[in-house]
């Protein structure tokens, strides 16, 4: 007998003895399994099958490497074809790592003292299975990143155009939303090089969940706050909407940054993106708008662009609150806008000393949350009074000085 036929009829001998202990390997690979990851013993048992058969696939598929090396790219993959696709969802790579672990430890207990060629053969083989599985998951990774991606683009779309129909909690949901509460819409424009992942690290961070839409040049931020019950406070608890946006304003690309009003929950952001995008659309009429600027300090030029929900606020918190409180404040108001905002011009008007017209503008303040001395403040009222008067069935008038006998 030749020295080259003799490695050969050896090689034959040991894959015959191979696919013999082929089965005992695999019995005792889960036995293995079970004795060694709990989570394996956990599992329901349809999906212990589901791992068995894959631990079974993996030692059936290295005897078939075994007699071909060349057959790796195929038969490495070919393992995983066996896993059913939800074994991918509820499996993770560090535990499919542990398995294939687990596996080539049996089977190198059973092939000890076969020779040194068929361990490194077990070696060789096993690195293959775990960059084959690493593969897997990353593709498995890559589809539910896209498709991600694509419902949350469907998502942030539904609550700008106010869309929002009975799947949209189902598809908050899927999207893993740990938001719980209030919520805002901040829009601005997209930088020429968005990052995505730092705006969700800016996110965790500050503890808020984000919804991230990219439009074109129009970058839109849905923001839910996400206190978990139990977690130590951190960085960013509690924060005003108003800080949060500054924190997240870098973000965004050049030009005006407008915040929505906070709204009770996801499912009602609709009614923040409203106004966030009629304030995005006028912000550049105030000059002095700083950024980011909330919507409700856009109200006299939301109003002017003809934005009903604008006009609605204007009258609902301050015209009717101030009517309802007091005649008195509302012509006080009126005659200390009229006169440019003069105490003096204001007391002779209205018959009664400057101090008066102090208090009342103080009540003013204190009913509506808004101070008629500044004037920015000054133009919203003024507006509100405008509007509510238009729609008012009895406009308050100003006083007439007494006519001179």
């Amino acid at each position: 007998m030749t020295g080259s036929s003799q490695p050969a009829m050896d090689k034959a001998a040991t894959l015959a003895w191979l696919r013999r202990i082929s089965g005992d390997i695999a019995t005792v690979t889960i036995k293995r399994l079970e004795d060694t990851l709990p989570w394996y013993a956990d599992m329901p048992p349809a999906r212990r099958s589901s791992v068995g058969l894959v631990a079974q696939a993996g030692i059936t598929s290295f005897i078939q490497w075994y007699e071909d090396p060349t057959s790796t790219p195929w038969i490495a993959a070919d393992i995983f074809a066996a896993a059913p696709r939800e074994l991918l969802r509820s499996v993770s790579l560090q535990q499919t790592l542990q398995l294939i672990r687990v596996t080539v430890e049996v089977t190198e207990e059973r092939v000890a003292g076969r020779g040194d060629e068929l361990r490194e053969a077990i070696l060789l083989y096993s690195r293959d299975v775990a960059f084959a599985a690493a593969d897997v998951y990353a593709r498995a990774a890559e589809a539910r990143g896209l498709w991600d991606a694509r419902l949350e683009a469907l998502v942030v779309d539904s609550i700008l155009t106010g869309e929002a129909d009975e799947e949209l909690p189902s598809r908050i949901a899927a999207l893993g939303w740990h938001g719980h509460g209030e919520v805002c819409v901040l829009v601005g424009t997209t930088p020429p090089q968005f990052d995505v992942d730092q705006v969700r690290r800016t996110a965790r961070r500050l503890q808020v969940d984000v919804l991230i839409g990219v439009q074109g040049s129009r970058l839109v931020l849905v923001i839910g706050r996400a206190h978990t019950p139990g977690r130590e406070p951190v960085d960013g608890e509690d924060l005003p909407f108003a800080e949060i946006a500054q924190r997240l304003e870098p973000s965004f690309g050049p030009g005006y940054v407008v915040l929505g009003p906070p709204v009770a929950a996801l499912v009602d952001a609709g009614q923040s993106a409203r106004a966030a995008l009629a304030g995005f659309a006028v912000a550049r009429a105030w000059r002095g708008a700083p950024r980011p600027v909330e919507a409700d300090d856009l109200l006299p030029e939301r109003a002017l662009a003809g934005d009903t929900l604008a006009k609605q606020t204007l009258i609902e918190r301050i015209f009717r609150p101030l009517q309802a409180h007091s005649p008195d404040l509302v012509t006080t108001l009126w005659s200390y806008l009229d006169n440019g905002r003069s105490l003096e011009a204001t007391a002779r008007e209205l018959f009664v000393h400057p101090n008066t017209v102090r208090y009342r503008l103080k009540r003013v303040s204190e009913v509506i949350g808004w101070d008629a001395t500044g004037p920015r403040e000054a133009l919203i009222l003024q507006t509100a009074l405008i509007l509510g008067s238009i729609g008012s069935a009895e406009p308050t008038r100003r006083r007439s000085p007494a006519r001179r006998r």
